[in-house]
Parts: structure tokens; C-alpha cells; sequence
């Protein structure tokens, strides 16, 4: 590479610290060392042109998960990892509020609602047996009621007929967010180096040599924070898992605020503006969605369509401006890998499609794991 001096030495020479990753997990990893470590010198290695994970290609819901999810996380987890998991990310979308403002983020609290197709009857009736247990079990983490049933009042068909809110959800704008974050780690001094993608890293007693497609780079530390990539550099308990998205144009009359889930978590949508956000349908083609290229499918696509049209907005006519697709992290647990991986190197990944609320934590817990180390 043809580097200046003054290029070299401001940015790619002498650092501290170098972090894979410039999504929400990344650059609150870089803040975090900076309040800890004034005087360092931190780089941010992003593969994309922008983050290319999840950071602002996902839905922007500022949740801790549905009572299905909660029932279902259940089956595979204790109850006290469940209460564990929930109230880490309240914390998170708490420090997230704290550390950007809700003006900046555009935080909007209009609760959360859980839909059931006809089909889950079983489902639906555990769901509405088991609030009382659960409010119970998250009674120490809300100090209130979590979930109560409320009328279908916004016009929905082929549902069941209650709706199980919760008042505790919100919603986001992760573009609003990710400029904040953005212009916070700029104003810390924290160089960003985008369209570098990190191939490989090779460790010793005290430095890190980072091969990537431009250049080469040696950093006293590395740490990892690019969720559903993580599999590329060896984390093997990362699964990527793609999400795909649409949004419609704006409507005349739009007939909800707040944010819905449904089929367990694996649909959800919400409202942008006077628009309307809708996404999932992975478990249509696991297979296929367990990846980490970004795309769109016919039978995804079509049916996020269908539902909207005969469900979510059966007498609204409604067009589609634009889809996209975003890469999460997935595994076995929900519970978040933050750990030393090899000397000087630390990972911070496998955010379960939490990441908004769990990415700041998620972000501090890693850079306080590679100050104590």
C-alpha cells in the first residue's frame, strides 16, 4: 500500500486496540475503551461500505422478547439463565437510551403486541395460561406486570382474538442510531477504516498480526465484534442467520403504532412514520437462511406480502418500496460469547437477533474483558 507517513502514522501504526466490526457492538466497544483507556489508540476494521451485519439493516425494535419466545427460551434454559437473559438486555437498551438520548435515537414507546394465526390455538392458550408465571418470573427484573391481553383493535384477520401486550416495548431508528454512535466515536478520536475486510489474525505474547484484503496491521489486541461473521474468524458457536425485510410506501391511514410479533418471534413488524416495517419468515427455509450473504427469496418475499395483505392490512391497499436483507448471529444459546480466544484476542458475538438491546452491553463487557486481561 502507498501510505504517507503522516497516513501511516495516524492511522494504521502504534494501536492499541483494533476492532473488527463497526455496528453497534463494535463502536460501543471502542467508547468504552476510550473512557477506560484515554490515551490509546483504537482502529476500527469495517468490511462493508457500511456496517454490514444487522446494526441498521434490522427492524429497530427496542424489545427483551415475546411471551412465546420467553416460553420457548424456557424449554432449553433454567429459569434463573431466562431471567438473566431478559434483564441483560433491559440493561442494554437502558444504557443505549443513556449514552446516545431518546431524542438521537428516535426512541418511541408504544408498547409491544403478540399475534397468533389461527393454527397456534395450542400455543395461544399456553401463551394466556402461563402470564401470570411469567409476569411472576419477571416480576424482580420490571417491578410490575409484563403482559396482559388486549382486544384486536386494529383491524387484524386470521388471528386469535386477544393480543398479549406488553407496555415495556419500544421502537428505535437504527440509521439515527448508528450516526449518533458514529459521530461519538469520531469525536473520541476513534479512526474507522471501512471497505477492510479482516481474513485472518495470528497471535503472539504481545501484539496481534490482522491480515486483511488491503494490508496488513499489528495491534497490541484485537477484539471481534461482528456477530453473525464470526464463524470467518474461527467462533465457531456462531451460526449466521439471515433476515430478510420489506417496507411499505407511506399509507393514508395508518392503523397501529407499536411493534408486533408473530409465529413465535419469527415475523415481526411495526411502524416507521406513516409506514409499516415487516420482516422474517426464515423458518419457511432454515437451510437456505443460515447464511451470511446478504439477499432476498421469492418464497420469503411473496409471503411477507401475503401476510401483510390478508392479515396485517387486509382492506388497505399498500405498496412495497424497498426490501433488503441484514445477517445476525445465532447459536444454541441465547446467552452472548464474550470471551478470550487466544492471547490478545477477545470476541464479543452471538447476539441472538438482540442486538439492539443487547449490543451496548454486549460492546462494554467486551472491552472491560480485554482491560482486565
Amino acid at each position: 500500500m502507498n501510505f504517507s507517513f503522516w497516513e501511516a502514522d495516524s492511522w494504521i501504526q502504534n494501536i492499541d486496540y483494533s476492532i473488527v466490526g463497526s455496528g453497534i457492538t463494535g463502536l460501543n466497544c471502542a467508547l468504552r475503551l476510550k473512557e477506560l483507556d484515554p490515551g490509546s489508540k483504537i482502529l476500527v476494521l469495517e468490511k462493508g461500505l457500511l456496517p454490514e451485519g444487522a446494526s441498521t439493516k434490522n427492524a429497530g425494535f427496542a424489545c427483551f422478547g415475546s411471551i412465546s419466545e420467553i416460553l420457548e427460551d424456557l424449554k432449553t434454559h433454567s429459569e434463573e439463565e431466562v431471567v438473566e437473559l431478559v434483564k441483560k438486555r433491559v440493561k442494554g437498551l437502558e444504557l443505549l437510551r443513556k449514552n446516545l438520548g431518546d431524542r438521537e435515537i428516535d426512541y418511541q414507546n408504544y408498547g409491544g403486541y403478540e399475534l397468533f394465526v389461527p393454527e397456534d390455538e395450542e400455543l395461544y392458550a399456553k401463551c394466556i395460561r402461563k402470564i401470570p408465571e411469567i409476569n411472576e418470573l419477571l416480576e424482580p427484573v420490571f417491578h410490575d406486570k409484563v403482559f396482559s391481553l388486549e382486544e384486536n383493535k386494529f383491524g387484524f384477520r386470521k388471528i386469535q382474538p386477544k393480543l398479549i401486550y406488553s407496555k415495556f416495548e419500544g421502537q428505535i431508528d437504527t440509521g439515527k442510531m448508528m450516526s449518533a454512535l458514529l459521530k461519538k466515536a469520531h469525536s473520541e478520536g476513534i479512526k474507522i477504516l471501512n471497505r477492510v475486510e479482516v481474513k485472518s489474525f495470528d497471535s503472539a505474547a504481545d501484539y496481534v498480526k490482522i491480515e486483511t484484503d488491503q494490508l496488513e496491521l499489528h495491534s497490541k489486541n484485537l477484539l471481534i465484534a461482528t456477530n453473525g461473521f464470526g464463524h470467518r474468524l474461527g467462533i465457531e458457536e456462531v451460526k449466521p442467520a439471515r433476515a430478510q425485510v420489506l417496507i411499505t410506501k407511506p399509507l393514508e391511514k395508518l392503523p397501529f403504532r407499536g411493534t408486533f410479533h408473530l409465529d413465535k418471534g419469527y415475523y415481526y413488524f411495526r411502524n416507521i412514520g406513516d409506514r409499516i416495517l415487516f420482516g422474517g419468515g426464515r423458518n419457511l427455509d432454515f437451510k437456505t437462511e443460515e447464511t451470511d450473504q446478504t439477499g432476498l427469496t421469492e418464497i420469503i418475499q411473496n409471503n411477507l406480502k401475503e401476510l401483510l395483505k390478508t392479515c396485517i392490512l387486509p382492506d388497505i391497499p399498500f405498496e412495497i418500496e424497498r426490501s433488503w436483507s441484514g445477517i445476525m448471529g445465532v447459536g444454541d444459546q441465547k446467552k452472548p460469547i464474550i470471551r478470550q480466544i487466544a492471547p490478545n484476542v477477545y470476541a464479543g458475538v452471538r447476539l441472538g437477533g438482540m442486538g439492539v438491546a443487547i449490543g451496548s452491553l454486549v460492546g462494554r463487557e467486551l472491552a472491560d474483558l480485554a482491560l482486565k486481561s
